[in-house]
Parts: structure tokens; sequence; C-alpha cells
């Protein structure tokens, strides 16, 4: 007996630290727990993402069906997902998703939560129908019915017409509701306890679902868009600096030289590699402008089969016909019409070819400036241009023509003169 008392007067002496305990879990139940204001916006701006994400695959979709379906149906289809999405997160787990992701739940008043009629989730039956009513139903009806007034024009009715009188109830509802709202936002942002007017009315509030709230803040996200946004930065900084002819030469240099490892290796097991027929070499003798006549410039030409100016009727789609408007100019031969392509200040290549010293000189350094080893090849032979030299032309005589034109000129002036003498004398024999 003395162990049996001993154990009892321990119990007796423990009862007020028990007590204190009960009424310390009493206070920190999850009704309690001061909730984040920011939690339950987050969790509705969520829920409305959520929406809009289910929605708008389903609104291509009715358009790709029919064009009209998305906008007789588009209220429709928002009001099946409220729907859907409410039966199965609130009415099912008492939360929505994004509530969830809050580690939020919804509760009522002790008063309403005797029910016996209850859901899933635990809340009353009869609660969560009115609540859905007021959240989904009467924004829908409200829609539908002002959508419906607009289009029968009840605003321009007469002030005695129904129509008109109902309008009139409608807009006094809506600026009701918005002044309704605006007070229950104001007493949210007060006490952080109901969230919107519905939440009010039914006394349902967003309470955590442990008892220990830990807000668990992620940056992965902006962390992930700071990096996206520098590396964008980084690429407009650096992509202005690279030579996109470069590396394509670079590219191309480096795939002709893993071309070329066959032929090493056949030279290395002493064999070698005869070439089946001249005409390759022919052909690589001409190029791109050979048939151009040597008083046009192939560089203006080729400037100009890339130039597409739809306003100029010259310069209209003239890469698609350059190579057809070449033969025509090289078979033609006509002396009458001026060339298309003069070389303006003509520069002479170590290649024996007349270009522009504008274009030859451009074309030049922009070899020197992408580092070519092999130096610009030329428009018409594909030789390498090594250098350029001002054309000359030397006069060795004078043409029979420019000797016909002096004569003439003689002769105009001699018979202006003459007429001028013969108009002098008749003016002296007149005074006289």
């Amino acid at each position: 007996m003395p162990a049996s008392s001993t154990w009892e007067n321990a119990w007796d002496a423990a009862q007020p630290r028990l007590n204190a305990l009960r009424q310390s879990l009493h206070l920190s139940s999850p009704e309690n727990v001061p909730i984040s204001r920011v939690g339950q916006f987050d969790a509705e701006i969520l829920d409305q993402e959520l929406i809009s994400v289910l929605q708008e695959p389903l609104n291509k979709a009715l358009v790709l069906a029919n064009a009209s379906f998305k906008g007789h149906f588009e209220q429709e289809l928002t009001l099946l997902i409220h729907l859907v999405l409410y039966k199965l997160s609130i009415w099912n787990t008492g939360a929505s998703y994004g509530a969830k992701l809050q580690d939020l739940r919804y509760t009522v008043a002790p008063s309403a939560s005797h029910d016996r009629s209850l859901t899933p989730s635990g809340l009353p039956r009869r609660i969560l129908i009115l609540h859905g009513a007021l959240t989904i139903l009467v924004p829908y009806a409200h829609s539908r019915f002002r959508a419906h007034a607009l289009s029968r024009a009840w605003p321009d009715a007469p002030t005695s017409d129904l129509r008109r009188k109902a309008w009139d109830l409608l807009t006094s509802f809506e600026s009701s509701y918005t002044l309704l709202s605006l007070a229950s936002f104001v007493a949210f942002l007060w006490d952080g306890r109901f969230r919107t007017v519905a939440d009010r009315l039914l006394n349902m509030r967003l309470v955590p679902s442990r008892v220990l709230l830990r807000r668990d803040v992620s940056y992965e996200f902006m962390n992930r868009q700071m990096v996206w946004h520098a590396f964008t930065e980084f690429l407009l900084f650096l992509l202005p600096l690279i030579s996109a002819r470069k590396v394509r030469r670079r590219v191309n240099r480096i795939t002709a030289s893993f071309a070329s490892i066959p032929s090493k290796l056949q030279s290395a097991f002493g064999k070698r590699s005869e070439p089946s027929s001249t005409a390759p070499r022919i052909s690589q003798a001409f190029g791109k402008y050979h048939s151009l006549p040597e008083d046009q410039c192939a560089i203006c030409a080729e400037n100009a089969s890339f130039n597409l100016n739809m306003a100029d009727s010259a310069n209209a789609f003239t890469a698609i016909t350059v190579s057809q408007s070449n033969s025509d100019v090289a078979s033609s031969g006509s002396q009458t019409e001026p060339p298309a392509y003069p070389p303006y200040t003509p520069y002479i290549t170590s290649c024996g070819h007349v270009y522009c010293y504008h274009c030859i000189a451009e074309r030049m350094m922009r070899a020197v400036d992408d580092a070519e080893d092999e130096g610009w090849e030329c428009l018409r032979c594909t030789e390498v241009v090594r250098g350029a030299e001002r054309l000359a032309v030397e006069v060795d005589e004078v043409s029979g023509s420019d000797y016909d034109f002096s004569s003439d000129f003689d002769i105009d002036t001699t018979d202006l003169s003459g007429s001028i003498g013969s108009y002098s004398e008749s003016g002296l024999s007149d005074e006289y």
C-alpha cells in the first residue's frame, strides 16, 4: 500500500501541471492560431490561375470545333470547371487546391458543426451547398443576366419600361455588393478571419491544417527567372560581337577537314585518288557571274540579287531571276541599252576583272576582318584576289569621230561669225 499511495500522491501533485498543458493545447488549436492574410490571398490567386490553366485548352478546342462555340458556351464551360473543382477539393477534402498548397483548410462555427448531414470533408452539407451556390451559381447567373440585358439594350429603354427598371435594380445590386465587399475586405485586413462575403455570411474561415504551421517560402521560381533574365541579357550583349560568317566558315572548314580524312588514309596506305575527269576542274574555273559582261560589276549584281524591294519593280524578285537575267544580258550583246550594273570608279583585281571601288574595297576589308587566310574569291573566276588597282585607260590617238566633231564645230563657228558679220553690215547700212 505504501507504493500505491506514493503513486496517488504523485498523480495528485501533477494535476495542476496537466491542466495547464491541456489549456495550452486548447489555446494552440488550429482555430486559434493566427493565420497569415497573405497565405489566404495566395490561395485565392492560385485557384484562379488553376481555373485559367484548365480553361485555356478547352477554349482552343472549342474554337477548332466551331468558332462560335467559344462565345456561346464559354461561361458554361467556366461553370463546369468551377463545379468539378469544388466537388473534388472543398466538398471532398475541405480545402481548395490553392488552400492545400498554403496548408489551409475550411472550418465552420461549432454551432453548425453538429449537423448530422456531413460531406466527405467533415463539413456540414447544408453549409457547403450554400457556399457553392453563393460562390459559383450566383456569379454565373449574374454574368448571364447582364450579358442578356446588354444584348437587348435594356439600358437604352425608356424609364417607365420594365426592362429599364430591372437594369436599374441590377446596377443598384452591383453597387451594394461592391460596398459590402469593400467593408468585408477592410474587416479581413483588420482581423484576418473571413476572406470573402460568402465566407462571412456562412461563418466559414480558413485555418491551418496543422497546429504547427510552417510557411515554406520557395524562391525556386524567382531564382529561375533571374537566371534566365541574366542569360538573355548576356546573349543580347554577346551576339552582336559574334560574326555569323566567321562561325559558319569555321564550321565549314572543320567539316572539310573531316571530309579529307579518307583521302589522307588512302595516301598513307600508298593509294592515290586520281581525278575521274577534267570536267570538275574546268567547272571550278568559272564563278557564279562568269557570264556577266565585262562592263558590269559582278558584286553589284550579287547585291541586287538579294535586294527584294517590292516598291521598285526593277528590283522585285531579282533573287529568283538573277541567273536568267545574266544569261539574257550575256547573250543579247545589245550596244544600245546601258549596262545594268556599271562599275563606278573601276578597279581591276589581280585576276584581271573589273569591279567598283567601294564594292571590292568592302569585300576585301570584310575578308580581313573575318581573318580569312585565303582571302576573297572573285565572283567571275573564283581565284583569290590579292590586290586591286585603279583601272587606267590609255588614249593613243584621236579617233575619227572626234575629228569630225571638231570640224563640225569649226564650220558652225564660221557660219555663226559670218551671220554676225552680215548682221553688223546690215545695221551699219541702215544707220547710213
